[in-house]
C-alpha cells in the first residue's frame, strides 16, 4: 500500500502550486488528508510522508536548501529562547537579574559576564526558557557573547516579514492558516467517532481504540493492576502502558472492533470507581486517533520550520492571533487556551512549546497575547481550578512568562486592570465566609482544600505582576494600582479576624479545627504585603493615598468587633484610664491580622520617607485612635503569652510571634500617654489586679499554685513586650538606622548563640523579593570563616569586637535560642575575666515620628511595676516571683539609664535634658504600698545571696547611676567628665568584689594542685609494690619483639623462624572470661563479615558465573568477582554467641508477628550486629592456635642417618584416618565459617558435601589479603605494622583458619585439589582441561597449593620430612611461573636512551628467560634489546605478588616482620627477597623443564597486564554543572528518546541510569527492581556507589533491602554540601572527600557504613531501596 502512495505525490504537488493562490487549496489539503492520514498512522508509518510534501509546497523547492537558504538570509534574534528541557541546569545571577525567575541556559552562561559574579545553579522543572538577549530581565549584561546585537544592524524595528519573497509570503499564510485550523479543529474536536465534515472518509471501517486518558488521582499501581484485568496484558506491559500514560497524557491500550473496545472501557471503569471518580477511558474511530495524531505532528513541524525564519515566526504569530468570524476570543490561538484543560498532556505540551517558540519570541506579538491572555485570565484559572492536572502542564503557567516582564506587567495593569482581576478572581473562588464576612477554613473538607491548593497559584502571579517596582509612575498607574490596592484590602478585610478561637478549659477538645489554611494563606500574603509596600514606598502620593484606604478599612473592622463591651476605668500610680472590659482567656480571639500588618508597614515607610514630617496636614492622622490601633496585636500577644503559660491546650500558635510586628504596637504608644498604655497592657494581660493591690508584698499569699505560676509567666511576658517597644529600633523608619544595621545585627546574634554555617544564617534572615538577605556584604565585617576539614562544613566564627552589641532580649530569639545565647555569652566574659553582667546595649536614636517612645521608661506605672518586682525579690522565701522576671526588670532599668547617659551626652549646655530617670527611682514608693526607692531596693539586693547570678548585672546599674548622677552635677561646667571622684566608694566595691574572686580562683587552684600531687604518689607506690609483675612484662614485650641477632627473619621453609611461643589469651565480650586459644579448649569466635566483592576486578564485563556448575579452583588474573573478609576484631565464646544469636533470631520472629518496621540486617542470611560495637556481621571465624616452629634438631638428624632403610609411612596405609587436630566445638566452628563462605561466595544454600567448599574458604583468605596489600600500596604505608588491629586480628585468624579447613572435607577432595593445582606447575597427561597459564591468578594458586598440601603432609605421621621445604618449593614454582606470565603479557615500549651494555646478571638472564620464551611461542612475542627494561618491567609487575605471599606466610607461620618492612622507604626488595627466602635475583629460580614453556600455548582473550592497576572511582568533573549538563542530555533508554527523571551516575564505572522509574526496572531473582539495583549486580557484585545527579546525593546501595544516603563530594564556597540542590549555590569538588568515599569503596567498607546509617535513623530502613 505505501507503494502505491508514491505515485500520487508529484500530482498532487503539482496541483497545490497551481491553485496555491486559490480558495480550494484547503479544500485540497483537507481532501488529501482525509484520505492519507488514517492510511498512513494506522500502517503506523511515519508522517513525514505526509509534511514532506508541504514544505516543497510552502519553499517551491527542496527542502533542505531552501531552509538552509532561510537561514543564511534571517537576521538572527537577539533573543535566546532556548526552551528547557526537564531537569537542565539553569542559571541566575544574584547580583544581576531583574527577579529570581530571570534565567539563562549553560551556553548563555558560560559566554556571558554573569559567571564571575554570584549566581544561582538550579535545574528545570522544564517549560521555561532562556532569558538571555532579554534587556529588561538583566540589571547589566543582558547579552552573552552569542547573542551580543551586531553594532550597525538597524534592522530590528523594521518588519522581519518584509525580508521574505512575497510569493513565499503569500505561500506560508495559506499553508499555515490551513495546517494550524485544521491541528486547532482537531485537538479541540470532542466527538468520538465522527470527524469534522470536510475530513469524513468515504468508507467508515469499524476499527476502534481503546484510549486511556491520564489523571492525577490514581496511583501508578492502580493503574497496573486495573490494565492487566482489562486488557489481559503482562505486568511488563501494564508499566509500559502505563508510563506511557503518565507522559503523554493518553495511550490507546487496545485496537480492534467497538465491542472489543467498549468491554475494556466498562471494565476499567468499573474497576476505578471504587473510591474516586473513575479513570478516564474513550472508545475513539481510529480515523479520528490517526487525525489527532497527526495534527500534533502537524504542529510541531510549524514550531521547526519558524525556528529557520523571523519572519515565518511572524506570519505564523498573525495567523494565529487573527480574530475569527465570531468575535471576541475567536483567534486560533484563543481557541486552544480556552480549551487547554480539555485536552490531554501530551496535546498540552507541544502547543504550548509552539506558542514559546512563536508569540513568545516575537517582541511585537508578545504584548498582543499578552493582553489576549490577561483578558482570559479569569476563565483561564477558574478552569485550571477544575482540572487536576499538575500547574506545569496548564496554559496558566506562562505567566511566569508575561508577568514577570515589567513593561508588559506594567503595560497589563493599566489597560487590562490586571491587579484587580488576579485578586477578584482569588476571592472569588474562596466561597467559605461567616456572618461578618470573613473567611472560614476550620470546616475545609478534602476536596476544598484540594482546590484551596491549586487557587494559590494566584497569589504567585500577583507575585510576579508586583515583582519589580516602578521608578516612575504615571497618572494611569497610580490609578489602576490604588484600585488594586482596594481589592487586595477587600481581601485582607475578609482575612481580618478570620477563624477566631475561644479558650475552651477543662475539656478535652475531640477535633482540632482546620488552622493550616488560614495560615498558609497568612504565610503567602505576608510576601505581597511586603511588596505593595516596597510600590507605595516608591511615590509619595500613592503612599498617602494607600495610608488613609488602610486606615479606613482597619476602622470598619473595629466598627463589625461586637459593641456592648463594657466601659471600666483602670486607675494606678496616680494616673486613670477609660477602657472596655475585655479577657482573652475568656472571649474570641484571632491571630490574623493582615490589615494591621499592612498598617504597620505603612506607618514605618511615612517615618522612612519623612513624609510625616514635611506634609502632615495631609495625613489622617486625626483619624487614627491609638488604643484601638493596639488593641487587636495586643489581644493575640496576650494570646501568645497565655500559650507559653500554659493556659491553652493548644498548638499551632507558635508561629504567630514571627507574623506578629510589633511596630503596630510601638505607634500606638508612640501616640499614647505611657502610663494610659501600660494600664492597657496590664488590664489585657490580665494582671492589673495584682499591681494594684494596697500592698503588693500579700501577692504570694494565693493559695493555688497553678495559678501563681501562670501569673508569672504572664508578667515575664509582659514585661518582655515592654522591652520590645521600647528596644526594638533597628527597622528603618522606627530607629534611625539603614537595613545594613538590621542585617549585621541580626548576624550578630545567631553567631551569639553558636559559629553557624552560611545556610543557617541565611535561613534566619528575612529574604527580599530578589531572593537575597544582604548577608554578603556584612558577614565579612563582623565573622571569620572556618573552613571544614573532610566532615562537618565551614562555619563562622563572631568577632569578638562585635560581643558587646549583643541584646540578650533580641526578638527574634525563641526561648531555647535565648538561653544558649546567654550560656555563650556569659561563659566568653568569664574566658576573658571580665564580669558576667549582660547589659543592654546601647540602641539608635528613634525617628521623630516614633521619638516619644521613650517615655514609656520613665513613667510612672512601669517604675511601680519594677519597684513591686524588686520589693518581691527582696523576700526570697515567697514563690511570687522568678529570676527571669527580676532579669527583664534589670533590664528595662538598664534600658532607662542608658537612655538618660544618651541625652545627657547628646544634649548641649543650655538644653534641659527632661528625660530624668535617675530622680525618679530615688523616690520610695507612693503612700498605699510604703515600699523604698527603686535605687534603695536595688541596693539592699546587691549582696543578697540567692541572687548570686544577678549580682553583676545590679553592680554596673548601680555604677550607671553614680555616673549618671556626676553627670548632671557636671552640666553647669562645660565639659562632661565621666569619672569623677564621687566616684571613689563605686571603686571601692568593684575593687573589693574583684579581691574576693582572686582569692576563691587562688583557693580552688591550690586545692587541685593537691589533689594531683596525691594521685600521682598513689600511683609511684602502686608501681613500686608491683615491680617484679612490670618487670616480668616488659621482658616479655622485647622477646616478642627481637629476634636472636645475626639470624635473618624467614617467614617460609624450613629457616623459619615460628612466634616464640607465648600463651594467646583472649576475653569474651559476652560473658568476659578469659581463656587461651588452644585446639581442644573451648572455640573462640571473632565476628566477621563476608561479602562478594568485584572492588580489584579488571573485567567489569565478564557476567556472573552460574552458581551450580561453576568451579571456583582457577581465579583468573582479571579478578573479576573475588569474596572478602572484615571483621571488626571482637572474640566471644562459641556458645555465648549461639545464644545471642538464638535471641536475635526470636526478637526477629516476634518483630515479624508484631508487624513492626524493619531491622538495619537481615536475619534471614545469618546477619546480626557486633553485641559490642554494632558493626554488621553476618558469620564467625573460629580461632585457632599458631603455628610451631618446625623442630630444627630433628631435621639435623635425620640428615645423618640417610643411608638407612626408609620405612613406608604408616600413612600411606589404605585405611589411613588421620588424627583430628580440633576438638568438636571448633570443628562445628570451622563448619559454620566454611558454609558462610560457601553460601556468599556462590549465592546457594549452604551444602556440606559439596567439593568447593575448602576452596571458597581458601580463595576469601586469598583475595582478602590481595585487597589489603593493594590499599596499602595506594596509601604507601609499610607492609608491616601499619594495619589497624582489628585488620590484623581478622587476617591472622583467617589464615590460620584457611590453614586448618581441609580437616572439614574429606582428604580424597583435597587430594583431587591438589593434584589438579600442581599439574598446572608440573604438566601432568593423566590430569585433563589444564587452564593456560595466561588465565590463572598465581597467588590465588600460591595459596590454593600451600594450605591443601598440608592435607597432603598429614598422611606422613613420622615427621621425617618438614612441611616447610614443600612449601617453599611450591612458592619458588609459583614465583617462577609468575615470572613467565609476566614477561608473555609484558608488552614493553622501546626506549631510546639505552643503559649501559654491560647489563647486571639479573638483566642479561631475564634476557635469557625472554629468548627461551620467544622460541616456543614461535616468536609471537616482540624481540626486546633492552635487558634493562624487561627487568624493571618484571620487578614491578611481580612485587604486589612478593608484598601479599608475606603477607600471607606472615600471619601462616606467625613469623615476625624484618624491621626494614615495618617502615616505608627504600631497602623493601631486599627485605621481601630474605624474608621470603627468595635469591635477590629471582631469575636464579629459573631451572625449570622447557616442557612447561612448550606446552602452554597463548589463549585469546582479556589478558591482564602486571602489576595490576588499582581501580579508582571514575574522574568527577570539578564544576558540578558539567554533571548537570551531562545528565539532562541523558536519555531513557527505553522510553524512546523520553528525558529521565532521576539520572544516576554509577560512580565505579561510570555508566548513566535511568533510576526510579518503572520503565527503567527489570527482574533480578524474580523481583522487579530498578535501574541501579539492577546495575549492582552486574558492576558491584550486589553493592553499588551512585551518584543522583538532580539531587546532589551520593547513594549507597546493597543488596536489594539495604541502602543510605551520603553526603556528596561537592560543596559550594561555603564548606557546604547542598542535598537537593535547594540553595543553588555552585558546587566544585572536593578530592578529599571524594577520596574518602573511594577509600571506603577499596577497603570494603560501604555495607558496614549502610548498617550504621540505618541503624542511627530508622527512615531508612523502610525505604524500598530495590526501586531506586
Amino acid at each position: 500500500e505505501c507503494c502505491s502512495l508514491k505515485p500520487l505525490y508529484p500530482n498532487i504537488q503539482n496541483q497545490c502550486l497551481s491553485c496555491s493562490l486559490l480558495a480550494d487549496l484547503q479544500q485540497e489539503m483537507y481532501n488529501h488528508l482525509a484520505l492519507y492520514v488514517p492510511r498512513i498512522l494506522c500502517l503506523g508509518l511515519s508522517g513525514l510522508l505526509l509534511l514532506a510534501p508541504l514544505e516543497w509546497l510552502l519553499l517551491g523547492e527542496e527542502p533542505a536548501a531552501g531552509l538552509a537558504q532561510l537561514q543564511e538570509n534571517n537576521q538572527p534574534s537577539p533573543l535566546c529562547g532556548h526552551v528547557f528541557k526537564v531537569g537542565e541546569p539553569t542559571y541566575s545571577c544574584r547580583e544581576c537579574a531583574a527577579d529570581p525567575t530571570c534565567v539563562l541556559c549553560m551556553q548563555c552562561f558560560l559566554g556571558s559576564i554573569h559567571k564571575e559574579h554570584r549566581y544561582r545553579m538550579t535545574t528545570s522543572g522544564g517549560g521555561g526558557f532562556c532569558d538571555c538577549g532579554d534587556a529588561e530581565a538583566w540589571k547589566k549584561g543582558p547579552y552573552c557573547q552569542k547573542h551580543t546585537p551586531i553594532e550597525n544592524s538597524k534592522v530590528t524595528e523594521e518588519d522581519p516579514v518584509a525580508q521574505l519573497p512575497a510569493d513565499m509570503v503569500a505561500r506560508s499564510y495559506s499553508i499555515f492558516s490551513i495546517i494550524l485550523k485544521y491541528a486547532v479543529d482537531l485537538l479541540t474536536w470532542e466527538q468520538e467517532d465522527q470527524l469534522p465534515a470536510e475530513l469524513k472518509p468515504l468508507e467508515k471501517g469499524d476499527t476502534y481504540y481503546c484510549m486511556l486518558f491520564n489523571d492525577e488521582v490514581h496511583t501508578y499501581e492502580q493503574v497496573i493492576y486495573t490494565l492487566q484485568k482489562a486488557v489481559n496484558c503482562s505486568q511488563k506491559e501494564a508499566v509500559s502502558f502505563a508510563t506511557t500514560v503518565d507522559r503523554d497524557g493518553r495511550k490507546a491500550v487496545r485496537y480492534g472492533d467497538f465491542q472489543f473496545c467498549e468491554q475494556a472501557k466498562s471494565v476499567i471503569v468499573r474497576n476505578t470507581s471504587r473510591q474516586s471518580k473513575p479513570l478516564r477511558v474513550q472508545v475513539m474511530h481510529s480515523s479520528v486517533v490517526a487525525h489527532q495524531c497527526f495534527a500534533l505532528k502537524a504542529l510541531s513541524w510549524l514550531g521547526q520550520i519558524i525556528q529557520y525564519s523571523d519572519g515565518l515566526r511572524r506570519i505564523l504569530c498573525q495567523v494565529g492571533l487573527q480574530k475569527g468570524p465570531e468575535g471576541e476570543n475567536s483567534s486560533l490561538v484563543d481557541r486552544l487556551m480556552l480549551n487547554d484543560s480539555k485536552m490531554w498532556k501530551g496535546a498540552r505540551n507541544i502547543y504550548h512549546q509552539l506558542l514559546m517558540n512563536s508569540l513568545l519570541m516575537d517582541i511585537k506579538y508578545k504584548k498582543i497575547f499578552a493582553i489576549q491572555f490577561a483578558k482570559s485570565y479569569e476563565r483561564l484559572q477558574s478552569d485550571y481550578v477544575k482540572d487536576d492536572h499538575d500547574r506545569e502542564f496548564s496554559i496558566t503557567d506562562l505567566s511566569v512568562q508575561i508577568f514577570t516582564v515589567p513593561s508588559l506587567a506594567r503595560m497589563l495593569m493599566v489597560e487590562e486592570n490586571l491587579m484587580t482581576t488576579i485578586i477578584r478572581t482569588f476571592v472569588d473562588h474562596l466561597r467559605h465566609r461567616d456572618l461578618q464576612g470573613r473567611f472560614q477554613f476550620d470546616r475545609y473538607t478534602a476536596q476544598q482544600a484540594f482546590k484551596f491548593g491549586r487557587v494559590q497559584s494566584l497569589i504567585g502571579d500577583l507575585k510576579y505582576v508586583l515583582i519589580s517596582r516602578p521608578s516612575e509612575w504615571s497618572d494611569q498607574l497610580r490609578l489602576k494600582f490604588l484600585e488594586g490596592l482596594d481589592a487586595f484590602l477587600e481581601l485582607l478585610k475578609c482575612m481580618q479576624g478570620m477563624d477566631p478561637v475561644v479558650r475552651q478549659v477543662g475539656q478535652h477538645i475531640e477535633m482540632e479545627p482546620e488552622w493550616e489554611a488560614a495560615f498558609t494563606l497568612q504565610m503567602k500574603l505576608t510576601n505581597i504585603i511586603s511588596m505593595i509596600q516596597e510600590w507605595c514606598s516608591a511615590d509619595e502620593h500613592v503612599l498617602i493615598e494607600a495610608y488613609r484606604k488602610c486606615l479606613s478599612v482597619l476602622s470598619q473592622c473595629h466598627s463589625s468587633l461586637p459593641d456592648g463591651e463594657q466601659p471600666i476605668n483602670l486607675s494606678l500610680a496616680g494616673h486613670s484610664v477609660e477602657t472596655f472590659r475585655y479577657q482573652v482567656s475568656q472571649d474570641k480571639v484571632s491571630i490574623h491580622l493582615p490589615v494591621c500588618r499592612l498598617l504597620a508597614g505603612l506607618h514605618v515607610l511615612l517615618s522612612r520617607t519623612d513624609v510625616a514630617s514635611r506634609v502632615p496636614e495631609q495625613l489622617p492622622l486625626g483619624e487614627l485612635s491609638p488604643p484601638l490601633l493596639i488593641e487587636l496585636p495586643l489581644r493575640c500577644l496576650v494570646l501568645c503569652a497565655q500559650v507559653h503559660a500554659g493556659m491553652w491546650r493548644r498548638n499551632g500558635f507558635s508561629l504567630i510571634n514571627q507574623v506578629l510586628v510589633s511596630v503596630l504596637m510601638q505607634a500606638g504608644a508612640s501616640m499614647m500617654d505611657p502610663n494610659h498604655f501600660l494600664m492597657i497592657i496590664l488590664s489585657r494581660f490580665e494582671l492589673f489586679h495584682i499591681f494594684s493591690s494596697t500592698d503588693v508584698r500579700k501577692r504570694y499569699r494565693e493559695a493555688n499554685k497553678d495559678v501563681v505560676q501562670q501569673n508569672n509567666t504572664l508578667i515575664e511576658e509582659m514585661l518582655h513586650l515592654i522591652i520590645m517597644v521600647v528596644g526594638e529600633r533597628y527597622v528603618a523608619g522606627v530607629g534611625q538606622v539603614e537595613p545594613f544595621d538590621e542585617v549585621r545585627r541580626e548576624i550578630i546574634h545567631q553567631l551569639s548563640i553558636r559559629p553557624m554555617a552560611h545556610s543557617e544564617l541565611v535561613k534566619a534572615l528575612p529574604e527580599n523579593g530578589n531572593k537575597e538577605t544582604g548577608l554578603e556584604g556584612v558577614i565579612d565585617s563582623v565573622a571569620s570563616f572556618k573552613s571544614p576539614g573532610v566532615t562537618g562544613r565551614g562555619l563562622y566564627e563572631l568577632r569578638r569586637e562585635w560581643n558587646k552589641y549583643f541584646n540578650l532580649y533580641f526578638h527574634h530569639y525563641s526561648r531555647a535560642d535565648q538561653s544558649k545565647a546567654e550560656e555563650a555569652q556569659r561563659k566568653l566574659r568569664r574566658q576573658n575575666g571580665q564580669d558576667t553582667a549582660l547589659p543592654p546595649p546601647i540602641p539608635p536614636p528613634l525617628c521623630p515620628l516614633f521619638g516619644s517612645l521613650v517615655n514609656l521608661l520613665q513613667c510612672d506605672v512601669l517604675l511601680a511595676v519594677e519597684g513591686a518586682v524588686l520589693q518581691w525579690a527582696v523576700e526570697p522565701s515567697g514563690g511570687g516571683w522568678t529570676e527571669s522576671m527580676l532579669q527583664r526588670v534589670l533590664h528595662l532599668v538598664g534600658m532607662a539609664l542608658l537612655e538618660e547617659q544618651q541625652q545627657l551626652e547628646n544634649s548641649s549646655a543650655d538644653e534641659d535634658v527632661t528625660f530624668n530617670y535617675t530622680c525618679k527611682i530615688t523616690r520610695p514608693g507612693e503612700a498605699p504600698s510604703t515600699s523604698g526607692s527603686v535605687l534603695a531596693l536595688l541596693e539592699s539586693l546587691q549582696n543578697a545571696p540567692h541572687l548570686e547570678v544577678h549580682k553583676d548585672m545590679i553592680t554596673w546599674i548601680l555604677k550607671m547611676v553614680t555616673n549618671i548622677k556626676t553627670m548632671r552635677e557636671r552640666t553647669s561646667s562645660t565639659s562632661t567628665i565621666t569619672i569623677s571622684p564621687g566616684q571613689g566608694q563605686e571603686e571601692m566595691l568593684r575593687d573589693k568584689d574583684k579581691a574576693e574572686r582572686k582569692r576563691k580562683a587562688e583557693m580552688a587552684r591550690l586545692r587541685r594542685e593537691k589533689i594531683m600531687a596525691q594521685m600521682s604518689e598513689m600511683q609511684k607506690h602502686f608501681i613500686n609494690e608491683n615491680k617484679e609483675l612490670f618487670q616480668q612484662n616488659l621482658e616479655e614485650l622485647v622477646a616478642s619483639t627481637l629476634v636472636p641477632t645475626g639470624v635473618a627473619q624467614v617467614c617460609v621453609g624450613p629457616r623459619r623462624l615460628g612466634g616464640t611461643e607465648h600463651r594467646h589469651l583472649v576475653t569474651c565480650i559476652l560473658c568476659q572470661e578469659e581463656q587461651e586459644v588452644k585446639g581442644h579448649g573451648r572455640a573462640m569466635v571473632l565476628a566477621a563479615f563476608v561479602q562478594r566483592s568485584t572492588v580489584l576486578s579488571k573485567n567489569r564485563c565478564r557476567s556472573l558465573p552460574d552458581p551450580e556448575r561453576h568451579n571456583p579452583l582457577f581465579m583468573h588474573p582479571d579478578l573479576s568477582l573475588g569474596i572478602h573478609t572484615a571483621s571488626c576484631g571482637h572474640i566471644m565464646h562459641a556458645t555465648c554467641w549461639q545464644r545471642y544469636f538464638e535471641a536475635v533470631q526470636l526478637k526477629e520472629q516476634r518483630r515479624q508477628q508484631r508487624l513492626r518496621g524493619h531491622t538495619s540486617y537481615d536475619v534471614e542470611n545469618g546477619e546480626f550486629l557486633c553485641p559490642l560495637c554494632e558493626c554488621l556481621s553476618n558469620t564467625v571465624i573460629p580461632l585457632l592456635p599458631h603455628t610451631p616452629s618446625p623442630d630444627h634438631r630433628f631435621y639435623t638428624q635425620s640428615q645423618h642417618s640417610e643411608q638407612a632403610e626408609p620405612t613406608v609411612p604408616e600413612g600411606f596405609q589404605v585405611d589411613f584416618t588421620p588424627q583430628n587436630l580440633y576438638s568438636s566445638s571448633i570443628n562445628e566452628m570451622i563448619t559454620t565459617f566454611s558454609m558462610s563462605t560457601y553460601k556468599v561466595g556462590l549465592k546457594v544454600n549452604p551444602n556440606e558435601q559439596d567439593h568447593r567448599v575448602p576452596v571458597l574458604s581458601w580463595s576469601t583468605c586469598a583475595y582478602t589479603i590481595q585487597s589489603i596489600e593493594r590499599l596499602m600500596m595506594e596509601e604507601d604505608k609499610p607492609l608491616f605494622g601499619s594495619l589497624p588491629c582489628r585488620q590484623d586480628d581478622c587476617l591472622s585468624s583467617l589464615t590460620r583458619f584457611s590453614s586448618a579447613c581441609w580437616t572439614a572435607a574429606p582428604l580424597k577432595t583435597i587430594h583431587t585439589h591438589f593434584i589438579r593445582l600442581f599439574a598446572v606447575l608440573v604438566p601432568d597427561s593423566q590430569v585433563e582441561n589444564t587452564p593456560c597459564i595466561l588465565d590463572i591468578d598465581m597467588f590465588h594458586l600460591l595459596v590454593y597449593s600451600v594450605l591443601s598440601y598440608t592435607s597432603v603432609h598429614s598422611l606422613d605421621q613420622s615427621r621425617r620430612t618438614l612441611v616447610d621445604s614443600g612449601h617453599l618449593h611450591l612458592f619458588h614454582l609459583i614465583t617462577v611461573a609468575h615470572l613467565v606470565q609476566i614477561l608473555l603479557t609484558s608488552a614493553t615500549e622501546e626506549v631510546c636512551m639505552d643503559q649501559d651494555s654491560g647489563g647486571s646478571e639479573e638483566e642479561e638472564l631475564t634476557c635469557q628467560l625472554y629468548d627461551t620464551l620467544r622460541k616456543h611461542q614461535g616468536s609471537l612475542l616482540p624481540e626486546v634489546s633492552s635487558g634493562w627494561q624487561l627487568w624493571r618491567s618484571v620487578k614491578a609487575g611481580i612485587l604486589p605478588f612478593l608484598r601479599a605471599s608475606a603477607l600471607f606466610f606472615h600471619y601462616l607461620n606467625s613469623t615476625a616482620p624484618p624491621v626494614d618492612l615495618l617502615v616505608a622507604g627504600p631497602g623493601q626488595w631486599e627485605a621481601l627477597c630474605s624474608y621470603l627466602s627468595l635469591p635477590l635475583n629471582l631469575l636464579q629460580l629459573h631451572h625449570i623443564s622447557e616442557s612447561w614453556g612448550v606446552r602452554q600455548t597463548l589463549h585469546g582473550g582479556v589478558i591482564v597486564k602486571f602489576p595490576r592497576e588499582s581501580n579508582r572511582l571514575v574522574e568527577l568533573p570539578e564544576d558540578y554543572s558539567a554533571l548537570i549538563n551531562q545528565a539532562s542530555s541523558f536519555t531513557c533508554p527505553r522510553s524512546g528518546g523520553d528525558k529521565s527523571r532521576a539520572p544516576t551516575l554509577c560512580l565505579v564505572c561510570g555508566s548513566m541510569l535511568c533510576s526510579q522509574s518503572y520503565c527503567c526496572q527489570t527482574e533480578v531473582d524474580g523481583e522487579d527492581v530498578g535501574a541501579c539495583t539492577a546495575h549492582t549486580f552486574t558492576c558491584g557484585a550486589g553493592l553499588g556507589l551512585f551518584l543522583r545527579v538532580r539531587e546532589s546525593q551520593v547513594l549507597f546501595v546493597a543488596g536489594k533491602t539495604k541502602g543510605c544516603f551520603y553526603p556528596p563530594p561537592y560543596l559550594d564556597d561555603y564548606g557546604e554540601t547542598d542535598q537537593g540542590l535547594k540553595r543553588g549555590n555552585p558546587l566544585h569538588l572536593c578530592s578529599e572527600r571524594y577520596r574518602k568515599i573511594e577509600h571506603l569503596w577499596r577497603q570494603h567498607g560501604i555495607a558496614e557504613v549502610i548498617g550504621h546509617a540505618q541503624e542511627a535513623n530508622q527512615t531508612l530502613v523502610a525505604i524500598d531501596w530495590q526501586h531506586l
